[in-house]
């Protein structure tokens, strides 16, 4: 082989690698999933659920024992609501 030859098939093969990667980009993908990308539904926060959290802020908690404390708080106010 010449080297007009070998220049003339490594631009031929750089080419076809260019132009696939390119045809690559243009094509879409497919639709995700509807079901996947909905968020859950959120239920309505009750006044006692609201409140709560005001408490658990005003307390500056966090993690785990800001959920403790909502926990108990909820319990409490339904406790008191019956």
């Amino acid at each position: 082989m010449t080297i007009a030859s070998r220049t003339a098939a490594a631009i031929a093969f750089a080419s076809l690698l260019l132009l696939s990667s390119a045809y690559a980009q243009t094509t879409t993908a497919p639709a995700a999933a509807p079901a996947a990308t909905e968020k859950k539904a959120e239920k309505p926060r009750t006044a006692a659920s609201l409140e709560c959290s005001k408490e658990a802020d005003a307390k500056g908690l966090h993690g785990k024992e800001r959920k403790k404390f909502r926990a108990d708080c909820k319990k409490e106010a339904a406790s008191k609501a019956k």
